[in-house]
C-alpha cells in the first residue's frame, strides 16, 4: 500500500507556490482597497484569526503525537505542512505589509520554522536514514567511571519507571504527555536521567551538529512563535489603545488600556 506522503518534489513545489503568493501580495497590495492595506482593519483582523487557527494544527499535531493519540502520523504530518503554509500566507497578509513593527517578528519566526522544516524533510531525513544504516565511529567504549555512572543511571531509571509505567520496558520507553499529566514529578525526573544518559553516551556527538540540533531549534522557534502570538492577542485585545497609538481602533477588543 502506498503511503499518502508528501514527496520532496511536491514539498518544494508547495514552498515555491507559497513564496510566490507572499511576494505577489506584497507587490500588488498597493492596488487593493484601503482596508486590505491597513493593519487592524476588520478584514485583516479576520485574516489574522484564520491564520492563527490554521497554525494551531501543527500544535495539535505535537500534542497528539506526544499524547499517544496520533493514530495516523502521516496524515497529521501532511495537515501540519498544508496548514502551516496556508497560515503563513494569511499571516503575511494580516501584517498589512508593515514589517517594521514588532509583530513582524512572528512572520520571521514562521519563515525560519518553514525553512528549517523543509531542510529536515528534504535533506536531514537522508542523513538520519544514513545514520540508522551505519555504525557511528563516535560511539566509543566508555571508561570505567562512566560505565559505573551509566549502571547507576539505568538502575535509577528502572526504579522510576516501576512507578511511572510498570508495564513499560526501560530500553524502549519514552516519556509522553499522559505521563507528565499523571505524574509530572516522576516524568521530569525520568527525562532528566534520560538526558544525562544520552550525554554520557555522546549521542549528539555521534552525528553532525545540523542533525543533532535541528529539531531542538525547530521546537524552540515553534514555542517562541506560540508565545509571541499569545502576547500579540493579549495586547490587541486588552491594550488596544497602546497598539492604536492615538489612532482609531478598528478591530474587536475588550479594553483600550494604554491609550
Amino acid at each position: 500500500m502506498q503511503r499518502p506522503d508528501i514527496h520532496d518534489t511536491r514539498l518544494l513545489q508547495l514552498t515555491a507556490a507559497v513564496v510566490a503568493a507572499i511576494i505577489a501580495w506584497f507587490l500588488l497590495r498597493g492596488l487593493l482597497p484601503e482596508a486590505w492595506r491597513t493593519p487592524g482593519s476588520r478584514e485583516l483582523y479576520l485574516i489574522g484569526v484564520a491564520g492563527v487557527l490554521l497554525l494551531l494544527v501543527p500544535v495539535a499535531f505535537v500534542v497528539a503525537k506526544r499524547g499517544g493519540s496520533g493514530a495516523n502520523p502521516v496524515n497529521w504530518f501532511n495537515a501540519h505542512v498544508f496548514c502551516s503554509f496556508a497560515g503563513m500566507v494569511l499571516i503575511a497578509i494580516h501584517s498589512g505589509g508593515f514589517l517594521r513593527r514588532p509583530p513582524a517578528l512572528l512572520l520571521l519566526a514562521l519563515i525560519a520554522l518553514a525553512a528549517l522544516g523543509i531542510w529536515a524533510r528534504v535533506y536531514g531525513s537522508r542523513r538520519i536514514a544514513a545514520t540508522f544504516a551505519s555504525k557511528a565511529p563516535a560511539f566509543r567504549v566508555p571508561d570505567a567511571e562512566t560505565r559505573e555512572r551509566l549502571r547507576a543511571l539505568i538502575s535509577e531509571k528502572r526504579a522510576l519507571l516501576a512507578q511511572l509505567d510498570p508495564q513499560a520496558n526501560e530500553g524502549t520507553f519514552s516519556v509522553n504527555l499522559p505521563h507528565f499529566l499523571r505524574a509530572p514529578r516522576l516524568a521530569l525526573a525520568y527525562r532528566r536521567l534520560a538526558r544525562e544518559e544520552s550525554r554520557l553516551l555522546g549521542s549528539r556527538a555521534a552525528v553532525s551538529p545540523q542533525q543533532a540540533w535541528w529539531r531542538p531549534l525547530h521546537m524552540a522557534l515553534a514555542w517562541i512563535f506560540v508565545l509571541g502570538v499569545v502576547i500579540h492577542v493579549i495586547t490587541v485585545t486588552f491594550f488596544a489603545g497602546y497598539v492604536a497609538d492615538g489612532g482609531p481602533i478598528t478591530w474587536w477588543h475588550i479594553t483600550a488600556w494604554g491609550g
